[in-house]
C-alpha cells in the first residue's frame, strides 16, 4: 500500500546529523506562529519549549491522492488529528518499560538531566492518557515485531 509519513514542523534547534525536510522542517519561532495564524497546521503544540506541527498542505494532499498518511505525533496532536479525523486509526507506541524509555531518551544527548526527567514524567502520563483515545497499543521491544505489528493494525483497518 502506498504510505505517506508525515514530517512535523519544529522550532527546535536542528541536532548534528539531521536534515531539514527529513527528520523535521525547520523554522524559526516566527515562522511558525505565521503559519498557526494562517490555519496551515493539521495540529501543533509547544512541548518543552519548542513548537511542533503537522503541515495541513501536505496531508492533505497525501489522503487527496490516495495514500494511508502515518503521523508521529504526540497524543496533545492525535486527540487534535482525531477530531477532526474520527476515522483516523490511532496506534500509540509504548517502550518495554520505564527504565528503557529512559535509557533511550539519555541515549539522544540533545537534553539536559532535568530535561529528560521532565520527558519521562510526560512520557508517563501519556501513557496513561493514551489509554483513553488510543484504540491500539505497541510496545516497541523487538522493533521488527513491532514495525510488523503497526503494518498489521493498518492493514486491518485498511480492509475493513
Amino acid at each position: 500500500r502506498d504510505a505517506y509519513l508525515s514530517i512535523s514542523m519544529t522550532t527546535r534547534p536542528q541536532a548534528p546529523g539531521e536534515q531539514d525536510g527529513r527528520e523535521y522542517w525547520f523554522v524559526s519561532r516566527d515562522e511558525f506562529r505565521r503559519r498557526i495564524e494562517a490555519g496551515l497546521f493539521l495540529e501543533h503544540a509547544e512541548v518543552f519549549g519548542n513548537l511542533y506541527g503537522t503541515p495541513r498542505d501536505k496531508t492533505e494532499a497525501a489522503l487527496a491522492a490516495g495514500r494511508t498518511v502515518i503521523l508521529e505525533i504526540d497524543v496533545q496532536g492525535g486527540k487534535q488529528v482525531k477530531a477532526i479525523f474520527p476515522q483516523a486509526v490511532m496506534i500509540f507506541i509504548l517502550p518495554p518499560s520505564p527504565e528503557t524509555l529512559a535509557e533511550r531518551i539519555g541515549r539522544r544527548g540533545r537534553e539536559s538531566g532535568e530535561i529528560v526527567a521532565r520527558r519521562l514524567l510526560v512520557a508517563q502520563s501519556e501513557m496513561a492518557a493514551a489509554a483513553d483515545c488510543y484504540d491500539n497499543k505497541v510496545v516497541n521491544d523487538d522493533l521488527d515485531r513491532a514495525i510488523n505489528e503497526v503494518i498489521r493494525v493498518i492493514e486491518n483497518a485498511l480492509d475493513a
